[in-house]
């Protein structure tokens, strides 16, 4: 298990939590009221600031209860979170049902964390590169589209 310093900058909503044992996301809540209409998108803030260690990132990815019950999403899922940042986490949603607006109260759960190892690359240009089974093919090249 990790160690990720936290910081609370809103003292009335609870520190991310896992609701269960083996969960991968930790919850992440709302310190506002707010209403997404259909279609629209907005910044939600949690409340809380990170410190991750090098070599570690936070993706903020989307509830899925949300997504089947309302259509809501986070826009650039997952969203990333870099080890030196250490401003708020924010939470861009999106609402893509067509007809209704989708409400949230302050505490509500909006989001999940997810703290994931990740490396750096060191990237080397080369004139070609090596063969693969796969070779060039893209976007249902597997006949699966």
């Amino acid at each position: 298990m990790i160690e990720v310093l936290i910081k609370r900058l809103d003292a009335g909503v609870p520190l991310p939590a896992y609701a269960k044992g083996g969960d991968a996301g930790a919850d992440l809540v709302t310190t506002v009221d707010l209403t997404i209409a259909p279609g629209a998108r907005l910044l939600a803030p949690t409340g809380i600031s990170i410190a991750l260690p090098d070599g570690y990132a936070a993706f903020v990815h989307p509830r899925s209860g949300l997504a089947i019950k309302h259509g809501v999403s986070v826009v650039n899922a997952p969203g990333t979170i870099d080890a030196g940042y250490r401003g708020e986490i924010q939470v861009i949603l999106i609402n893509h049902d067509s007809q209704n607006s989708v409400s949230f109260s302050r505490g509500d759960r909006i989001a999940q964390l997810v703290i994931q190892k990740v490396e750096r690359a060191n990237f080397v240009e080369v004139s070609e590169l090596p063969g693969s089974g796969r070779g060039t093919g893209g976007f249902g090249s597997t006949g699966n589209l």
